[in-house]
């Protein structure tokens, strides 16, 4: 059975509305960044230069500024020109809706109503109902795919999105962007910085996510970004799945698994997923999220900062830390 058809238009992205309603979008919270100010004051000419220019087929992608944070490990950011953020924020607001039907219930990442949060109580629902209520050993296989977005192929990820978008312009179009980055290797990567790239992670990563629930007929999994869990009362059935999750990871994505972050254990002795330590009873917070968040703490000590971790330390065991925040948040 064939799959379903993307039925927006060229002209629906690329139309002066769809431009002007993405404009909005992006702008919020950027009014004060000098690129944005810049591009604003002749904000109108700008965006009819950039529907011109895509009408024309004769748009191409600039070039990125690269830059590192530590969150909490060091990742490279590639950051678009305005202008080319203010398409990428023109295709998503046309493409997201559509593809989102299309992934299954239990990917987190990236999404509208999902998020961490979602994603660690379904996990912990997961292996309540896989446990039958704790009253039997449930293990989880946990694995996280390496270097993800550095590793994305890109012929795979056009051929993968072709099978849903017919119209030969928009393929162009997204070919251009997709295209506009590299990581080591021509036609590899995808670039952290860009809102294309989240929605196109999760389009690629969609082909495991339907391997694994129809394919595997794995009940009970999770998936967010490059990490995944898969829970099961049978230890060897998750073994063997394991086998089965790195081959199609090679052979259809030529992705791989990362040696050092692909474990086996028992729910109960506990489980590091989504910043927190998850055991039946409660949930910890992992120990680098703690620090990262005592670092930002001692950096902004302003109530914004300390309201938005006590709303996340709610999420957890965690009464004395939450203490300790209220304490610096007064301070």
């Amino acid at each position: 059975m064939g799959r379903i058809q993307f039925i927006h238009s060229y002209e629906d992205i690329i139309s002066l509305e769809n431009l002007l309603c993405a404009w909005k979008e992006f702008v919020r919270c950027k009014k004060c960044r000098t690129d944005v100010s810049d591009f604003k004051r002749q904000l109108f000419s700008n965006i009819y230069e950039l529907h011109v220019d895509l009408r024309g087929k004769n748009y191409r992608h600039g070039k990125y500024h690269a830059f590192k944070i530590h969150d909490p490990k060091e990742r490279d950011i590639h950051k678009a020109s305005v202008r080319d953020r203010l398409l990428h924020h023109a295709i998503y607001r046309r493409l997201y809706p559509f593809f989102d039907r299309t992934f299954i219930s239990d990917s987190f990442s990236c999404r509208d109503e999902k998020g961490t949060h979602r994603g660690f109580y379904q996990f912990c629902d997961f292996a309540n109902r896989a446990s039958q209520g704790f009253t039997k050993t449930v293990w989880v296989l946990k694995c996280d795919v390496r270097k993800f977005f550095a590793s994305i192929d890109q012929t795979i990820l056009a051929e993968i999105i072709g099978q849903y978008i017919s119209d030969k312009e928009i393929m162009q179009l997204l070919k251009e962007i997709i295209g506009s980055f590299h990581s080591k290797k021509e036609g590899i990567g995808l670039p952290l910085g860009n809102l294309t790239s989240q929605l196109f992670v999760n389009i690629y990563m969609n082909e495991f996510d339907q391997f694994v629930k129809h394919k595997l007929k794995a009940k009970y999994y999770i998936r967010y970004a490059d990490d995944f869990v898969i829970l099961n009362t049978d230890r060897a059935l998750l073994k063997s799945i394991l086998v089965k999750i790195d081959k199609f990871l090679q052979a259809r994505l030529h992705l791989s698994l990362h040696p050092n972050k692909v474990s086996i254990k028992t729910f109960a002795s506990g489980v590091d997923f989504l910043g927190w330590v998850h055991f039946p009873d409660h949930r910890v917070l992992r120990t680098t999220t703690k620090d990262r968040m005592f670092k930002r703490l001692a950096e902004n000590p302003k109530e914004g900062t300390a309201a938005s971790y006590l709303g996340m330390l709610s999420h957890g065991t965690a009464y004395k830390l939450t203490q300790v925040v209220k304490t610096i948040s007064i301070s």
